[in-house]
């Protein structure tokens, strides 16, 4: 059914996107654009992928699909009759009832859609069997690991019998041997016509991933969200990872994601909104002095080829992409065209000692994060030389949402411990000029 992407018959879209646009803020506050002027539409038989870094606004442009949020411009629409077009969502992060079993978790959908009981677990004992969960009915989450419970979600989610299924990032939660496990059972499922789906919408920012399930990829560009690319994958499923045809394809798409914008066209930015606006992901000090120090090293010598050195690094590329898009922030590396090249600071940070790295990072960071900067200028006009971590919260809050923005300052608290221009009370919330030197 599924061997090749899809040829479409003459038939209404099963979704619509039309120039949305989405902006978070509130109070007096600029706001963040995370999405603008986006378009997509959705077909019978079809996997389509949103491909894009972290903070491109991926998941809101689901999340909206879903009807969870509300786009600030534009409209999504579902073109076929009215009540014909239905839609089911799997989130990353599992999102089961703790005190509910397994059969009862499944069945939570079809209970609010008041399916009689008998009807309700049949269904849900179907979708189950379906899922590979048959004998594991009456265990509860806690009983279960990751991948288990992602199938429950994943069973859920089927139940309702959707014609569109959504998933956010349905394996990024996983470890790579239970997400290969689930994503080729469930690939499986769609090639044999077993799902009761018509097409599947997937967030995903790893590439390999992209390319192994989807018949149509749309590349995201961040700050703000935007399509800049439409790939048709060709590749007859099942799809093997060393094919020369696959890896080509995965070659060309590190390219676009890291090729510079055009003379005169304006570049777009690694991460979401712009001075404390700035949404960072999380990634230590040790990630970034590791993978610098591998780039530094035979056989690279300050340049690789993204997808090879997340081979040698064993790196999923959704681990790596976070990474390497800090050093380029820290002006230790430069992204351009799918390879990774070090810069003089980053060369210089790979031949330091320990203290000539903390005072080169610690340059780097006042220098490239305004929110860094923004906490010392704060500590250092005060006559304490004391702030709590709520006033910082507050004004990140008003370009980002609370997730975000919590782990925004979370991750500027570990590199300025690691650079000693603050230190941090975690009982107290408290940062502090108490220690630094």
């Amino acid at each position: 059914m599924n061997n090749f992407a899809p040829v479409f018959a003459q038939t209404l879209p099963l979704v619509d996107v039309r120039h949305v646009r989405h902006v978070y803020g509130k109070g007096s506050g600029p706001g963040l654009t995370v999405l603008d002027d986006v378009n997509l539409t959705l077909h019978d038989n079809e996997i389509v992928g949103l491909l894009g870094r972290s903070g491109s606004g991926k998941s809101t442009l689901l999340r909206s699909i879903a009807g969870l949020v509300q786009p600030s411009e534009g409209s999504i629409s579902f073109p076929r009759p009215q009540g014909q077009t239905t839609v089911s969502m799997v989130f990353q992060s599992f999102a089961l009832f703790p005190w509910l079993t397994v059969l009862q978790n499944v069945e939570v959908g079809l209970e609010a859609k008041r399916v009689p009981p008998e009807e309700r677990r049949r269904r849900a004992l179907a979708a189950i069997d379906l899922i590979g969960l048959d004998g594991f009915e009456s265990a509860y989450p806690k009983e279960l690991s990751g991948g288990m419970r992602q199938r429950v979600g994943i069973a859920r989610a089927l139940v309702v019998d959707p014609d569109i299924l959504l998933m956010d990032e349905p394996f990024s939660a996983l470890d790579v041997l239970t997400a290969e496990t689930l994503r080729t059972d469930l690939l499986d499922l769609w090639s044999e016509g077993r799902m009761p789906i018509k097409s599947i919408l997937l967030v995903t920012h790893n590439i390999e991933e992209a390319v192994l399930m989807c018949d149509r990829i749309l590349i995201f560009s961040s700050n703000p969200g935007r399509v800049v690319a439409e790939i048709r994958v060709d590749l007859p499923r099942p799809r093997n990872r060393q094919d020369p045809a696959f890896r080509a394809m995965v070659e060309d798409i590190y390219a676009r994601m890291t090729t510079r914008a055009a003379p005169g066209q304006p570049r777009e930015g690694l991460f979401p909104g712009a001075g404390l606006g700035m949404a960072l992901p999380r990634v230590s000090t040790n990630a970034m002095a590791g993978l610098i120090e591998a780039l530094a090293a035979e056989p690279y010598n300050g340049t690789a080829d993204l997808p090879q050195l997340a081979d040698q690094t064993h790196y999923e590329v959704d681990e790596l992409f976070p990474i390497a898009e800090v050093l380029q922030l820290f002006r230790f590396a430069e992204l351009e065209g799918g390879d990774l090249r070090l810069l003089p600071a980053g060369r210089r940070f790979a031949a330091a000692d320990v203290d000539a790295r903390k005072q080169l990072f610690a340059r780097h960071l006042l220098a490239c994060v305004p929110l860094a900067a923004h906490i010392r200028r704060v500590l250092d006009d005060r006559v304490s030389h004391h702030a709590p971590a709520s006033r910082f919260i507050d004004e990140i809050q008003d370009f980002l949402d609370e997730v975000s923005a919590t782990r925004t300052l979370n991750t500027v608290i570990q590199w300025g411990r690691y650079a000693e221009i603050f230190a941090y009370d975690e009982n107290a919330s408290l940062f502090s000029l108490d220690n630094p030197t």
